[in-house]
């Protein structure tokens, strides 16, 4: 049977534990070459400006209590800091399993509190990877972005009513449809509460779409990288995990949805929410498919959302999604300057902190609008000149004025991979050369460069000795077609991931380490066996034709094969109609007349519907029960036709 959850959000591995030992594993001492490597790669950044640790303190109010410790409502903890201590206090420089300028912004991002941005501006930092932001109205206050999860955006907004008045809730806005930034939004109010008038949710034009194809449709796929994009794995130490540059890690803690009530659609719109005006601007197509910026004229404050943060951002996220304009981004960057920018006394973001007075605004949007012009540009230029995607990783660097200002470095995304996706967004994935067009498979390519190469002792004696060198990149490369080839050869596995741990170790890009050091041990322990699922809510809130184009894609093409099914639903709570017909081994689904027929029809709440098709209520209780008219044995049938996704899939091994 089908069965469980088939609603997998992009961060659900990344915000899980997957092994009850994740704090045994230890990582080895670093290289000759990489404390050489670390060394080199802080050569020419400004250490000496500690202007970024002051304005990531300024207008501090309270530390999260409990050592950042946040309890979740499913047992554990779905945050806590006390692990991480060893990034605050004296700054005796990065040990040499850190990447310097790595070190420094993972200790930026670890402070954690109450900070006040300007007169009615507050945000709680550090209690998720995202920042929550209250803004005060005149009678109650309105929040943007709240969080990963319900739990902490419930902790971090009592934080905050411990030192401020506590006022009601009269609106949430969620600034982009990426899951942190809408995911708790159950911790800060309550679909009554919503549906009943008093507190609305705005979001940008295309959010519940953009959310619903990119955090569910390819959620479990994303969610397996994701585990390694974060590091979920990693213990926090000086060899294991530091953080992800955006932020220190995803919360572990409840994730829902509450659909928006009130869509923004183009730029220049106002609302005026408990006398507070935002002004928008769209940034479609950006950082996420559905993203807004807003200016709030009484504050003169001004954010770019995840647009403009201190960190080089991901035109391709390595967790997997589609890739991202860089043009849209820096053309929304541009704009907002030009709209704003000599209105604006601070810029705060959803991510990192603030930076304060209109010159420094000014300068802070305008460089990183021109870093994403520059790797688009400089990437098209080298393509044009017949450099490949790869040719183009290699050659392609930032000119001094950009490379040296912190909040553009690669904490996040890189300039390496953003090329590629430069390069991807405009012409695909294969590079022109035919030897590449219909390449072999992974394993089989694996074994035969083996068989080519001697065998995997030959391998191996070469990798060593390679490995002695310094020369990581290729060893990881080579080895990985010895573990292809045969999974069970330990000592490739091994050497591997000794490889792989040194290349994390000099990591500049947060994500880059975790992805190396996350590989490495499963290569040592094993890929894990199965991942425990997380308490995502955001089935119980997606429309139904949502529900049901996600339901397309769990559909089993070869055991869907041959067979015609016609159902028809009808949700109770609603009184809509839908008509789910399979043929052609695909699953058509639409909102239907109240005249149509069909074979099978269910008639139920929504809520009962999910249980149906998610495997908690059964064809023969929904006949017993007169929820269901039809033969109870073919929906049966029907239902075993689709797949529940797991994410605990293998990727450094077959």
């Amino acid at each position: 049977m089908h069965g469980g959850l088939g609603i997998c959000a992009a961060f659900l591995a990344a915000a899980l534990v997957c092994t009850s030992n994740v704090y045994a594993w230890q990582g080895k001492e670093a290289t000759d070459a990489t404390r050489e490597a670390n060394r080199r790669s802080a050569e020419g950044l400004p250490f000496h400006d500690k202007s970024d640790f002051d304005d990531a303190m300024r207008g501090f109010i309270a530390p999260l209590p409990n050592d950042g410790r946040i309890a979740s409502v499913h047992g554990g903890d779905a945050w806590n800091l006390a692990p991480y201590a060893f990034l605050s206090g004296a700054d005796n420089g990065a040990p040499d399993t850190v990447n310097p300028s790595l070190w420094r912004q993972s200790r930026l991002v670890m402070i954690n509190g109450l900070f006040k941005v300007c007169d009615g501006i507050y945000q709680v930092r550090n209690a998720d990877i995202s920042n929550l932001t209250i803004i005060e109205g005149n009678t109650g206050i309105i929040i943007a972005d709240p969080l990963v999860s319900a739990e902490n955006a419930r902790a971090a907004l009592n934080l905050y009513f411990e030192h401020r008045p506590k006022k009601p809730v009269r609106a949430v806005i969620y600034s982009h449809s990426h899951v942190d930034h809408y995911g708790g939004v159950l911790g800060v109010t309550t679909l009554e509460d919503v549906r009943a008038g008093r507190v609305a949710i705005l979001a940008p034009d295309g959010f519940l779409e953009a959310a619903v194809s990119e955090n569910v449709m390819a959620g479990c796929a994303m969610s397996r990288r994701a585990s390694f994009m974060y590091g979920t794995a990693l213990p926090p130490s000086p060899r294991g995990h530091v953080g992800s540059g955006l932020g220190l890690k995803n919360s572990t803690g409840t994730r829902g949805l509450i659909p928006p009530t009130d869509i923004i659609r183009k730029s220049g719109e106002e609302r005026t929410i408990d006398g507070v005006t935002f002004i928008f601007l769209m940034a479609k197509n950006t950082e996420a498919p559905a993203e807004m910026h807003w200016y709030i004229p009484k504050f003169r404050a001004l954010t770019a959302a995840e647009n403009c943060v201190h960190t080089m951002h991901n035109l391709y996220t390595l967790r997997g999604a589609k890739t991202r304009d860089p043009l849209c981004w820096a053309r929304a960057l541009e704009e907002t300057l030009e709209r704003f920018g000599d209105k604006a006394d601070v810029l705060y973001g959803m991510h990192h902190w603030p930076v304060w007075g209109g010159e420094r605004v000014r300068a802070l949007l305008g460089k990183t609008a021109d870093l994403y012009r520059f790797i688009h540009d400089q990437t098209l230029h080298l393509a044009n000149l017949g450099y490949s995607m790869q040719e183009i990783a290699e050659e392609i660097t930032l000119p001094d004025e950009l490379a040296k200002t912190f909040a553009l470095r690669g904490y996040y995304g890189s300039l390496n991979h953003n090329s590629k996706a430069v390069y991807n967004f405009y012409l695909g994935w294969f590079d022109g050369n035919p030897a590449h067009l219909h390449a072999l498979p992974p394993v089989a390519a694996a074994k035969k460069y083996v068989e080519y190469m001697g065998g995997a002792n030959a391998v191996l004696a070469r990798a060593r000795g390679d490995f002695k060198k310094g020369e990581y990149r290729f060893v990881a490369e080579v080895l990985s077609h010895v573990v292809f080839a045969d999974p069970s050869n330990q000592e490739a596995r091994n050497l591997e991931a000794d490889a792989l741990e040194q290349m994390g170790y000099q990591a500049e890009s947060g994500p880059w380490r975790n992805f190396y050091l996350s590989g490495a041990r499963e290569l040592r322990e094993g890929s894990p066996k199965a991942l425990p699922r997380d308490a995502d809510q955001q089935a119980k809130t997606l429309p139904l034709d949502l529900y049901f184009a996600n339901l397309a894609v769990r559909l089993d093409g070869k055991k869907a094969s041959g067979k015609t099914v016609s159902l028809i639903i009808t949700v109770a709570d609603t009184k809509k109609q839908y008509r789910l017909d399979l043929r052609n081994a695909v699953l058509h689904a639409r909102e239907c007349k109240s005249d149509e027929q069909a074979a099978l029809h269910v008639t139920a709440p929504k809520e009962k519907v999910l249980d149906l098709f998610e495997g908690r209520y059964t064809p023969e209780n929904a006949k017993k029960d007169n929820v269901f008219v039809g033969d109870s044995e073919e929906l049966a049938r029907f239902l075993s036709l689709f797949t529940t996704f797991s994410p605990a899939f293998a990727l450094i091994e077959p």
